[in-house]
């Protein structure tokens, strides 16, 4: 048994239902979550910045004492994270690895589609990790900048008919094309399921990256008897910007009120080890 936390890192809110999925399969594990909002969005970034900001976030969560940690961003996990992974002496995970597999093995067509910040899709790491275990897999991409700023203004009712009208456009290749999987392919994305799914038809399997990576710990926790099975874990939440816009919003993602303290924290200070 390992007592220690585990670390969960993202640009901004969208790492919560990452977060949330953990509590759901780790209940005994505690959680320092670092939400980067001073910052958000990655997507946009060069893959240089991206590797920059995601060292600032490991080395801040690192001060916890974590055995793990999640990089609970679609951006950050298809832009070079295993790059830095072999840098630390604890396990790294992206949310890009398990949603990959996933739809590998869950396709039945071989016709695979992803949806995710103009970063990720610019990476062209979900085909690499995709056809590297299916290479006959067909992937058809769209990014969809727009979803992240409607799920973060609140707007994931499936009857907002400005979220509909963006995602009927966004998703209209994919559709067309038969996919018959669909990658989530950032944090932010399940919140907005029902919506995609609604449009993409019930014959199509959504991923959810978060509830893979969710699993994919827990068995490697397992297999390294490093769980924390004995209690129910507590959370602590760290964000770059107001710690107040973040204890209100956070519990869209949580589907729950925010418990544990949020408090805000500069990144800017040396976090070099």
């Amino acid at each position: 048994m390992d007592t220690r936390p585990i670390g969960v890192f993202d640009s901004g809110l969208g790492g919560l239902t990452c977060v949330k999925k953990l509590m759901d399969v780790l209940p005994g594990e505690d959680i320092i979550y670092l939400g980067d909002t001073g910052r958000v969005p990655y997507g946009g970034r060069s893959r240089e910045t991206i590797l920059k900001y995601a060292r600032q976030d490991i080395a801040f969560l690192r001060r916890f004492d974590i055995k793990a940690v999640v990089a609970a961003c679609g951006t950050v996990s298809t832009n070079g994270l295993e790059e830095i992974a072999g840098d630390y002496d604890i396990p790294v995970f992206g949310v890009a690895d398990a949603a990959a597999a996933a739809a590998a093995r869950l396709t039945k067509s071989g016709r695979v589609g992803l949806i995710g910040t103009k970063a990720s899709i610019r990476s062209d790491a979900y085909d690499r990790k995709i056809l590297a275990l299916r290479p006959d897999t067909v992937i058809v991409k769209r990014a969809c900048p727009l979803f992240v700023p409607l799920v973060e203004e609140g707007r994931i009712d499936p009857h907002d008919p400005v979220l509909r009208l963006v995602a009927e456009q966004y998703l209209a290749e994919l559709r067309d094309a038969r996919v018959d999987t669909l990658i989530l392919g950032c944090t932010h994305y399940p919140l907005i399921a029902r919506t995609v799914g609604e449009i993409m038809g019930p014959e199509v399997r959504l991923i959810d990256p978060g509830a893979e990576t969710a699993q994919r710990l827990k068995t490697e926790l397992a297999r390294l008897d490093a769980g924390n099975p004995a209690r129910r874990g507590q959370r602590r939440y760290y964000v770059t910007d107001s710690a107040e816009d973040f204890g209100r919003a956070a519990s869209l993602f949580l589907e729950a009120h925010v418990e544990g303290d949020v408090k805000r924290v500069s990144l800017e200070e040396k976090t070099d080890e």
